[in-house]
């Protein structure tokens, strides 16, 4: 494998004169664009630079192909693969990001194996970077999505005194999974936590001050009952729809990485819980206490 490694980002002459006959090959040279990446404090928030080679062997060119575009992988779905798997949530490693691109590439009839490698260029004087070889024929089959769940609210007001085993029968008995979503506690507005004086508290930590209240909500609804299970990423809540667990969304990570997330309603467990429907796909949403119900949901919403 490692001289494969080599010979797939070696120069096209070392490629010709390797023993053996070599598939064909498309290639993406040093691609470079900019990215919110990283798992460090000091990354979040501000794009640096990445770069990307990426070398793909590919099936045999049909016959007849009379230099026909539509017909072959082309360089620009190399791009897309790149730009698309940037654009979904925010990522905190190298390692996730090129699994996400090869993948994307290998679902491309033509394309048989990937030699992917990915360098950060601003994290000193020098590149760091990752490199991964994905084969076609050893991908998993793919299988069904996550099932699409019920989203149920519940509002400050209830969500302390609410019968939660009755809560959970009731919806748990259905075919979709259930997923609940909490808002902030009485008297717990941003503004008056930590204690410090308010001119000092920037507006990202009065976000993350509020989207934290609620999870501790969630660590203390889950307590209440075995059959709840906190999900905090999306690999999370994705496992617990299709075992059928019963989650408790705790929405820090899933907010704060997601692009287009409103991260100006953080303080607003509904919204939040209206923006979670409707990223998933949700079957409804179900709101137990007093909510205003908006015009034009892209999810059904009740009242309990």
């Amino acid at each position: 494998m490692t001289d494969d490694i080599a010979t797939a980002f070696d120069h096209p002459e070392a490629r010709a004169s390797a023993a053996g006959g070599l598939p064909d090959r498309l290639s993406l040279r040093d691609f470079v664009v900019s990215a919110d990446i990283g798992a460090f404090q000091e990354e979040r928030g501000a794009t640096q630079r990445l770069r990307f080679n990426i070398v793909v062997e590919i099936a045999p060119l049909p016959a007849g192909l009379d230099d026909d575009v539509d017909r072959i992988l082309s360089y620009d779905r190399l791009i897309e693969a790149v730009e698309a798997e940037l654009a979904g949530s925010r990522l905190n490693l190298l390692e996730t990001l090129a699994e996400g691109v090869a993948a994307r590439i290998l679902a491309e009839p033509q394309a048989r194996r990937v030699f992917l490698r990915i360098e950060k260029l601003d994290r000193g004087p020098f590149a760091l970077g990752v490199e991964i070889v994905r084969d076609a024929a050893a991908l998993p089959i793919a299988g069904a999505g996550a099932p699409c769940p019920v989203v149920v609210y519940l509002a400050p007001e209830v969500a302390e005194t609410i019968d939660l085993s009755a809560l959970l029968d009731r919806y748990g008995s259905g075919p979709d999974p259930l997923i609940l979503a909490l808002g902030l506690p009485p008297g717990t507005h941003p503004e008056t936590r930590p204690a410090t004086r308010p001119d000092v508290v920037t507006e990202e930590a009065r976000r993350r001050i509020a989207l934290l209240a609620i999870e501790q909500r969630a660590w203390a609804l889950a307590a209440r009952d075995a059959r709840l299970k906190v999900v905090a990423t999306r690999t999370e809540l994705d496992w617990a729809l299709r075992h059928g667990r019963a989650a408790v969304w705790a929405p820090s990570k899933i907010v704060l990485d997601t692009p287009g997330a409103p991260l100006d309603k953080a303080a607003d467990g509904w919204a939040l819980a209206l923006w979670l429907a409707e990223l998933l796909g949700a079957r409804r949403v179900v709101a137990h206490g007093t909510v205003t119900i908006p015009a034009g949901s892209r999810v059904p919403v009740e009242r309990a």
